[in-house]
């Protein structure tokens, strides 16, 4: 495979239609694991993501939303078929489009978007409302019920670390609902979205029902949270940015879905089998290069069991054949960005100076392409290695002597994303996971997700839900009717 030999859509797609930005205003596309530039993309202007908000509206309240749920069902189910088709070109697309290993582009990333939008396409016609007894009012009876409605245009915003399957996320649950999509997809990585819109012409979807707007944060994701046609903006990426966004989404009242990342704790407990746990404990901080909100790069394990983790943890990552992310060889591929690389190694020169110990890593390899060692620390909980979201291949260790106190330290952060549990006594398992604060909590796994459970966070990591029937609520509303008899 070579990204040479890859066609890339690079322009917007607007009302059913490719189309360049107005102004002829473009941003570079680079593969992350060679430094060149695959193409130019077409960067949205204010005016471009009017056109597709509009277009989105149009489609709301004409064709779309005249379409059933069953018709809607069998839209999805088709794309879902084209995307299983081209499975392959769209994990290669993302794969020189973000740094991600071909594997787990193909068999992660791009499988969870057939299985997204299969799983909402079950649901399109299922979306009924309630019967709710009254008493009678003025001597009359009284018959009220509901009416799930669809809420119009959704505003949605994706990270660059997982564009395929972002656009399950963020539109599956609102297409099969009814509404209708505007997708900026994260400038470094659009490539893969872009090939998706032309699935979605290709199943037959209406014009206007899934735009995407590739281009500048600052002026195309801002133009979709001031939008006033926007009804809803879901947003995945930075709580800096994320901020930004619910203030200015709070001038127009749209409601949001923020999942705003996470430092999430991997908790091996005294029990632990570590000969079943420690490939886990590695992948929590390594897969997508630490590229992942929910990685688990604080490792909390009991002081009695710190050497043999650690020793086992630093095997595996000066094991890992760091290379480009098409060659199947590769396990570990380059983080996005030059920006990346100087803000990962930034912590890691922090956690030096902090007096962590530095086990691995905390270079950049001497080639082209942005690429890092796997980094493993031991160090405590009140350092910036354990408190802030690095979004690279760097992991803490951090001894505790007993639940009680890797609890304490567990949540002693200002995220609550996610974390994970390793133990043989499932009861105690289970009553860790019941006092962590965190969105999702796994016991003897981690990372373990499906379009059929929620995903969201607490704390700083945002709110609102996105997949299982969580997701169908957060893109309607529940309309009373009411009548005297």
């Amino acid at each position: 495979m070579d990204a040479k030999t890859i066609e890339f859509e690079n322009r917007l797609y607007i009302g059913g239609q490719f189309v360049s930005a107005t102004g002829g205003a473009t941003l570079p596309v680079i593969n992350p694991s060679s430094e060149d530039v695959l193409t130019h993309i077409a960067s949205a202007s204010e005016a471009d993501v009017d056109m597709a908000v509009r277009a989105a509206h149009a489609a709301f309240h004409g064709v779309w939303g005249a379409t059933d749920g069953a018709s809607r069902a069998r839209l999805l189910h088709r794309l879902a078929d084209l995307v299983e088709r081209d499975a392959d070109l769209i994990a290669r697309l993302e794969s020189i489009d973000n740094g991600k290993v071909f594997g787990m582009a193909r068999f992660a990333d791009v499988a969870n978007l057939i299985a997204t939008l299969r799983y909402f396409a079950g649901y399109a016609d299922k979306l009924d409302g309630r019967s709710i007894p009254v008493p009678d009012m003025f001597g009359r009876p009284v018959l009220s019920y509901t009416i799930r409605e669809p809420l119009g245009v959704i505003g949605a915003i994706g990270a660059y670390n997982a564009p395929t399957m972002y656009i399950g996320w963020k539109a599956a649950a609102a297409l099969a609902a009814g509404n209708t999509v505007v997708l900026k997809p994260a400038e470094e990585a659009p490539l893969s979205t872009l090939h998706v819109a032309r699935l979605f012409e290709e199943a037959g979807f209406p014009a206007g029902v899934f735009n995407v707007v590739a281009g500048a944060g600052p002026v195309a994701g801002m133009a979709l949270a001031r939008h006033p046609l926007v009804a809803k903006l879901s947003y995945t990426g930075s709580g800096l940015v994320g901020r930004i966004l619910a203030n200015e989404a709070a001038k127009t009242l749209k409601p949001l879905t923020l999942e705003l990342g996470g430092k999430a704790a991997q908790i091996v407990l005294p029990s632990a089998d570590l000969d079943e746990a420690i490939g886990t404990l590695a992948m929590g901080f390594l897969a997508n290069q630490g590229q992942i909100c929910a990685a688990g790069t604080r490792i909390l394990v009991h002081r009695a069991r710190v050497d043999e983790v650690v020793a086992r943890l630093a095997a595996i990552a000066r094991e890992q054949v760091i290379g480009d992310a098409l060659d199947p060889q590769s396990t570990l591929g380059p983080v996005i960005s030059q920006r990346a690389v100087d803000r990962i190694l930034g912590y890691c020169h922090a956690g030096v100076s902090e007096g962590a110990t530095q086990v691995t890593g905390g270079k950049r390899l001497d080639r082209p392409g942005y690429y890092l060692e796997p980094t493993i620390f031991v160090g405590d909980n009140t350092m910036k290695i354990a408190r802030e979201e690095i979004f690279g291949p760097v992991a803490c260790v951090i001894p505790f002597d007993d639940a009680d106190e890797a609890v304490a330290i567990a949540n002693d952060s200002e995220y609550g994303l996610s974390a994970g549990i390793f133990t043989r006594d499932i009861r105690d398992g289970h009553g860790v996971a019941r006092r962590l604060q965190a969105g999702a909590v796994w016991i003897n796994g981690f990372g373990l997700i499906d379009p059929s459970m929620p995903w969201g966070g607490v704390k700083s990591s945002g709110y609102g839900r996105e997949n299982g029937t969580n997701a169908l609520d957060d893109v309607t509303h529940e309309k009373v009717v009411t009548a005297l008899l």
